[in-house]
């Protein structure tokens, strides 16, 4: 079970952080969630869907990383195979948390990626922070800003009906059937339907170039399917 606490120099001046990857450190999840200022650079690698948590939840923009529950076809031994790691997983064991109306950094006490013996130094020996931290204060402040704009850019896309639901039906090569459900993207024949005047405020929003990043990101289900292909091959 988590333990946050809030970070300080004087409780945890000797912590560590372990930032090598694999499936004991908790890297093991099918999704991790993202936001519009990631797309750019997840696109790349990853297909950004949308899931909800229950029929009455907001939509919430994902990255996939496999298909089964608890699958991350990302993880090849202790490393992450992909340039561009997902904000949300690189921050682990940080999180932002609030002090009266300050934002502050905290500290999961029970992740495994926390150590004193192995991993970046949290901070410097005289109690300042390190590089590593100064890294992940940036990191966790990008989260906090890009977290908080889901909801204007879920809204603008629900207000204009651009959500729709999806289905992924995958033959692997040893003949076995999988069936990707229950995830949601965005409806290109929608999209090219807008009318200029609703198109330019999309532009305006910020929120144009995120949709095509989402889009350009779905042929990377090929590669997703390659890696799982692959993965069972060697098992």
């Amino acid at each position: 079970m988590a333990n946050p606490v809030l970070l300080n120099n004087i409780d945890h001046k000797d912590l560590r952080v372990i930032t090598r990857h694999g499936r004991d450190i908790t890297d093991s999840h099918a999704f991790v969630p993202t936001f519009p200022a990631e797309f750019r650079l997840l696109q790349a690698h990853y297909p950004i869907i949308f899931r909800k948590e229950s029929e009455a939840s907001a939509f919430e923009p994902v990255a996939l990383l496999g298909f089964e529950s608890d699958e991350n076809l990302f993880l090849e031994d202790e490393r992450w195979d992909a340039s561009t790691i997902p904000l949300l997983v690189d921050r682990l064991p940080f999180m932002i948390g609030r002090d009266g109306d300050e934002l502050m950094i905290h500290i999961d006490l029970e992740s495994p990626r926390v150590s004193k013996h192995e991993g970046e130094p949290i901070f410097l020996p005289h109690g300042g922070m390190s590089p590593y931290l100064e890294n992940v204060n940036s990191m966790l402040l990008a989260i906090h800003e890009g977290m908080a704009a889901n909801a204007a850019f879920v809204e603008a896309l629900v207000k204009h009906e651009l959500i729709e639901g999806f289905s992924l039906d995958v033959t692997l090569d040893d003949g076995s059937q999988n069936r990707l459900a229950g995830f949601y993207t965005i409806n290109e024949d929608r999209l090219a339907a807008l009318d200029a005047e609703t198109l330019d405020s999309l532009h305006k929003a910020g929120y144009l170039s995120a949709i095509y990043f989402q889009l350009a990101s779905l042929s990377n289900f090929r590669a997703l399917i390659d890696r799982k292909n692959a993965r069972r091959a060697r098992a």
